[in-house]
């Protein structure tokens, strides 16, 4: 007992003397932190993401504080990012919920002068160091010509995205777009489910029951769409395994290990790993060069990679993101093999 009550003396006069964000008092813990924002917590491809920040983080040579998670909540991502810079973090990575609705936050971060690093989602405005993401109009294109040459002629369901987010609105218009060039016998149905896997279910729901016949389903997340999609087909027994009479096609986006293990069943026909572990790696080095200054270019990387400049001027790293079928999916290279 007298132990414990010399360390709560200890540390209340440390945290007197050198505030609350002090780890000892020999320069400041805050000096060069770095804060780091997610979107949520309820995917496996955003869980990985956030076990993958600490490793990167010290490869990097970046000091992190936790994470902060803005539960899919724009306006709470603009007080996570606030209360970030009010504890004078010298550099911020912000996965945005909602590409108009972070312009506030990226505001606040430039009148700081604290350099941000977006991940994952391109803001609509405001001024970021860079963004660190895939194509996702690719996304959309892939999923096209999957179903197109699995499904060929009938009816599809796509499950959107936040269509407030780029994310969504790129993989709706680019497979919205390739197939009605490529393939003009499929028809669409689509489900606004908002990054929501309650939306998908309802709205997957509602959708089979009106339409049995349905062929294929584009899945914009399978990190939140995947288990709803297959419980819901499950429930109306066309959870059908690949080579079967009634198989419906699935093609998914992200790469979790989930989606991985459905395609070796024969569940799902195919994803898009998204890289959830190379966010986190460039995410760490582009906030570190920032901090320190350092200019981006746009050009080819020596990562695979190439960097665009954005309509709106910022600048994006367009990391690779593969198709992954049955041919592939043991492949170790996959970041969904590997957590």
């Amino acid at each position: 007992m007298p132990h414990r009550l010399t360390t709560a003396t200890a540390a209340l006069l440390l945290l007197l003397l050198c505030g609350p964000a002090a780890a000892g008092c020999g320069g400041g813990a805050d000096s060069d932190q770095v804060g780091v924002v997610l979107p949520l917590l309820t995917s496996p491809f955003w869980e990985a993401y956030n076990d993958e920040i600490p490793e990167q983080a010290r490869k990097a040579g970046v000091r992190v504080l936790p994470t902060v998670n803005s539960d899919s909540d724009p306006g709470k991502q603009i007080t996570d990012i606030d209360n970030l810079l009010a504890q004078d973090v010298k550099g911020l990575v912000v996965s945005p919920i909602d590409s108009a609705a972070i312009g506030p936050g990226l505001s606040a971060a430039r009148r700081a002068h604290v350099p941000v690093v977006a991940v994952d989602v391109a803001p609509d405005r405001g001024r970021v160091a860079i963004v660190v993401r895939a194509d996702n109009r690719a996304y959309g294109v892939k999923a096209c010509h999957s179903l197109g040459r699995a499904v060929r002629r009938g009816t599809v369901v796509q499950i959107e995205g936040d269509l407030a987010s780029v994310n969504g609105r790129d993989r709706t218009a680019a497979f919205d777009r390739c197939m009605a060039r490529h393939h003009p016998d499929i028809k669409i149905l689509d489900i606004a489910a908002d990054w929501q896997a309650e939306k998908a279910a309802a709205g997957l729901e509602a959708l089979y029951s009106a339409h049995p016949g349905i062929k294929g389903i584009y899945l914009q997340a399978g990190g939140v769409y995947l288990a709803p999609t297959l419980r819901t087909l499950q429930r109306h027994r066309a959870l059908v395994p690949a080579g079967r009479r009634g198989h419906i096609a699935i093609v998914s986006n992200d790469g979790i290990p989930q989606e991985l293990d459905a395609i070796r069943k024969g569940l799902i026909d195919a994803t898009v790993s998204q890289p959830a572990d190379l966010y986190a790696v460039y995410g760490m080095r582009y906030i570190k060069q920032a901090m320190a200054g350092k200019p981006f270019r746009a050009g080819p990387t020596g990562h695979g990679s190439t960097i665009v400049r954005l309509p709106g001027g910022n600048l994006e790293d367009q990391l690779p993101a593969p198709l992954v079928t049955r041919a592939n999916v043991d492949d170790r290279s996959l970041w969904g093999n590997r957590v």
